[in-house]
């Protein structure tokens, strides 16, 4: 991460990042990669405990973030131009919303803190608490709603 400008976030518009200061940008809570449900008559997203496949619950990480659209067609890719559209769903504490709504970075974030872990420590992560998707049918996902204001 030595080619991030310094406090880049707060003074370079979302769409004029570099790839490597976009990616910095996530905290690698992973609840982007929960499975949500989407009520139609109100537009209310919930979120699961249930991860995507490919998402690692210990880590919290994708376990093939390059590849994971050839796995996971659904997977949605996340740009400065995808973002207004997708801002809703994301978590409320997610640097990407936060940003895109004129917010700033909470306190625990990896990149004031200077720590990745800081996120978990914060208890601001799914870390250790998701529930691989192939495990419930998707019949049975409303039993595994988590409290998640996006």
């Amino acid at each position: 991460m030595t080619d991030l400008r310094p406090r880049f976030w707060e003074t370079v518009p979302l769409n004029k990042l570099t790839q490597q200061e976009w990616e910095a940008l996530c905290d690698g809570c992973g609840k982007c990669c929960l499975n949500k449900l989407e009520y139609e008559d109100t537009g209310e997203v919930a979120y699961t405990r249930i991860a995507c496949r490919l998402l690692d619950g210990d880590t919290c990480r994708c376990r093939d973030y390059p590849n994971r659209k050839q796995h996971v067609p659904e997977c949605v890719v996340l740009t400065p131009k995808t973002l207004p559209k997708i801002a809703y769903w994301m978590p409320a504490t997610c640097a990407y919303k936060l940003l895109f709504q004129k917010k700033r970075l909470p306190d625990w974030h990896p990149l004031l803190t200077g720590d990745p872990e800081s996120t978990h420590r914060a208890g601001q992560s799914i870390r250790g608490m998701t529930i691989p998707e192939g495990a419930v049918p998707e019949d049975d996902w409303e039993d595994y709603l988590i409290e998640e204001t996006p």
